[in-house]
């Protein structure tokens, strides 16, 4: 029954990114896919928290597979990524990987420490 528990945290995480990812990037007049990753560094927090709470594991599959699994996406990523370079904005390109590394790694950190209670 672990299966449910993942379906039901990626029905309310899949909604979460779309919607999310179209208000984010609906604010900016840029190449550069904030709404992307703004839904991935959120999912790396969420997960860090997670990590440093040690939840029960229903919680975990809840949260962790089901909604942070729908809600964030290396697909896109590597998509807009890909479309950046073949656009002609490379530093774009080259931002998004180094931003998303970097601020993913920071909240991913940060969530432990969050999750760990300070």
């Amino acid at each position: 029954m672990n299966w449910l528990v993942v379906i039901a945290g990626a029905m309310v995480g899949a909604p979460a990114r779309y919607l999310t990812d179209r208000a984010v990037q609906s604010r900016h007049d840029s190449v550069f896919p904030w709404g992307t990753f703004v839904v991935n560094v959120t999912g790396c927090l969420i997960l860090g928290v997670l990590t440093g709470a040690a939840p029960d594991e229903k919680l975990r599959l809840l949260l962790g597979t089901g909604f942070c699994g729908a809600l964030t996406t290396y697909s896109t990523f590597s998509y807009e990524t890909l479309r950046l370079t073949e656009d002609g904005a490379r530093g774009y390109a080259a931002a998004n990987v180094a931003a998303s590394l970097a601020c993913g790694l920071a909240a991913a950190f940060a969530g432990v420490w969050l999750g760990r209670g300070w």
